[in-house]
């Protein structure tokens, strides 16, 4: 809940002018590995559903992000982040909030999340909004690899 002297946080679509904040948002709040190419991966986003990919804004700046995507079987979450000054205000949960939305207009049926194995803090606050762990093991393999960033 936003108390009467939190800012308040205002959700747009991504835009290419954020991209230079948006990367030093995740790059700050660790989101951003060397075989993340944070710049690719916007460019990627932007080809696919970029209605679920939005920005939140507190009096102008960019603080939280955060990316959305549907298979038509699953949907999915990434890039949730949330600038540190301007965190356990709620944006988090907005942000959260409007990828589901988003989602939901198109008919998901489920959204998961994938958590890094040390990033395991955050548990909790997923927990809140309803996110509860699987039992899944997640495996991938990558098709194509971006240059070290």
């Amino acid at each position: 809940m936003k108390s009467d002297d939190t800012p308040i946080l205002a959700i747009r679509p991504y835009q290419t002018e954020d991209e230079a904040v948006l990367i030093e948002l995740w790059t700050s709040t660790g989101l951003v590995k060397p075989w993340n190419n944070p710049e690719r991966d916007i460019r990627r986003k932007l080809t696919q559903q970029p209605q679920l990919f939005f920005v939140g804004l507190v009096d102008g700046s960019l603080v939280a992000s955060v990316m959305a995507g549907y298979d038509g079987h699953r949907g999915w979450i990434n890039y949730l982040a949330v600038h540190a000054n301007h965190r356990r205000q709620g944006y988090g949960q907005r942000m959260v909030q409007a990828a589901e939305a988003g989602l939901l207009a198109l008919g998901c049926p489920k959204v998961n999340l994938q958590i890094r194995a040390n990033n395991l803090s955050v548990l909790p606050f997923y927990k809140s909004l309803g996110y509860l762990p699987d039992d899944t093991i997640t495996v991938g393999k990558r098709l194509i690899h971006d240059p070290i960033h």
